[in-house]
């Protein structure tokens, strides 16, 4: 069988959330692009991408947040969420968590978009 992935879009506090599950990697890492692409299309102000899901996070995953962030500009906050091995370590570990703000629960990255 395939590496599956989905992803779901909804509206919270505010902000577009992007979640994503199953296993993000070079089959799988074009889908999320398109599905980035079409919430950037709508100029939202925050976009947070929900790794919590993802049991495998590979490089060319990794690329398409980047690209995310080149393509979102100053018009578009975005903030990831990751919290396990899977995800946060290599975010961590390719100073990806210094390029957005990465975030360990989903209520923490709302909390932190809401003005003070």
């Amino acid at each position: 069988m395939a590496d599956t992935m989905t992803t779901s879009v909804a509206v919270r506090d505010g902000a577009t959330v992007l979640t994503v599950a199953g296993e993000v990697d070079l089959a799988t890492a074009p889908a999320l692009e398109t599905a980035i692409e079409g919430i950037l299309a709508s100029k939202p102000t925050a976009l947070i991408i929900d790794l919590t899901a993802v049991s495998f996070l590979a490089s060319a995953g990794m690329a398409a947040l980047v690209a995310a962030h080149q393509r979102a500009g100053e018009a578009t906050t975005i903030a990831v969420v990751a919290d396990g091995p899977a995800t946060s370590r290599q975010l961590k570990m390719t100073s990806l968590d210094q390029v957005f703000a990465l975030h360990s629960t989903l209520e923490a990255a709302l909390a932190s978009l809401r003005p003070n």
